[in-house]
């Protein structure tokens, strides 16, 4: 039996190689079935087009060019149930022990052994936090939804990468005075294309404000303090989104064992496998890019998958109805 730590589009995409293959697993995650497409804004639109979403060779079709998120979860939810994936949702993974073949692996709600690990948990459930003064007032959102909350109040947005930008415009559009703090020259060139013009131009004009070079540096209940490149300033505010990137569980991977090089502390893994320092430990998808979360997406990581499910195919024993098959 495998376990797969993750049932993100990656985490699904592992346990349809697998499945390919006639090697038993599961899929655990702590939330829902692809909890981090659930958290995305609600009328978010991918950048990518849809059959560069696609997994096991299930077609994704969409009603535009780029999908969007309700349609992304629909496609999920398709394939996981046309397939009859085995996944426990809602039960998180707490500890993995032992070595190569004889895992135990512990859960929120059951322990159990496990002949190998793939870990495809993404890093959605953990923001990056600014650690300032004020971060933890209930105005504080790390996580963005939809304007309406937010309509006809002082919304300060730090960033200025994609979840950014569509938070300001779309808050600016539903009647909010908005203000972004940038610690960048300017709005980041990865922000999607499409958008990128529009929000130079409310800034440009002055219906968006933005403190370009500049940082929040303290967060009270009806105040906000910027340092700017001339000085510091204090304005009125309502409510802070912080749209500060997330990052992977790096506590559970150094409990495993696994360690990690450079500044962005990448993982190791050996890239033709994608098996970890841990043997029988794998990673795929955006936890191989540790905190360079923009590396990995689902577009690009899906090749994970077979990566790993030939791995593990060539080391551990298939099931007899399988050799027959294979003969």
């Amino acid at each position: 039996m495998i376990t797969i730590i993750g049932a993100g589009p990656i985490g699904l995409a592992c346990g349809l190689a697998l499945k390919e293959r006639n090697i038993p697993f599961r899929i655990i995650d702590k939330g829902c079935l692809v909890n981090s497409v659930f958290h995305y804004p609600t009328n978010m639109t991918f950048f990518s087009t849809s059959d560069r979403l696609e997994i096991g060779g299930v077609p994704f079709i969409s009603h535009g060019v780029k999908p969007t998120r309700r349609e992304a979860l629909e496609y999920y939810r398709r394939v996981a149930e046309s397939y009859d994936l085995p996944l426990r949702l809602y039960e998180e993974v707490r500890d993995v022990r032992g070595s190569d073949g004889r895992f135990v692996v512990s859960t929120s709600k059951d322990t159990f052994e496990s002949e190998k690990v793939i870990i495809s948990s993404g890093f959605y459930g953990r923001p990056h936090r600014m650690n300032i003064p004020g971060e933890d007032l209930p105005k504080v959102k790390h996580y963005y939804d939809e304007p309406h909350p937010y309509a006809l109040m002082n919304v300060l947005v730090v960033g200025a990468g994609n979840s950014a930008v569509d938070v300001a415009l779309e808050s600016y559009r539903c009647g909010s005075e908005v203000t972004m703090v940038v610690r960048e020259p300017h709005i980041k060139e990865t922000v999607k294309y499409w958008v990128k013009p529009d929000i130079e131009n409310r800034i440009r004009e002055g219906a968006i404000r933005a403190f370009f070079n500049s940082e929040l540096v303290e967060i009270r209940e009806r105040e906000a303090v910027i340092r700017t490149p001339e000085e510091i300033i204090t304005i009125e505010n309502d409510f802070v989104m912080a749209m500060t990137g997330y990052e992977p569980d790096f506590g559970l991977l150094k409990r495993i064992g696994i360690t990690f090089e450079g500044e962005e502390k990448i993982p190791v893994y050996d890239e033709s496998t994608h098996e970890s320092n841990v043997p029988g430990v794998y990673l795929a998808g955006v936890v191989c890019g540790g905190l360079n979360t923009s590396k990995w997406f689902i577009e690009n990581a899906r090749t994970h998958a077979d990566c790993i499910a030939d791995d593990i195919s060539g080391e551990i024993a298939l099931p007899a109805s399988h050799e027959k098959a294979a003969k």
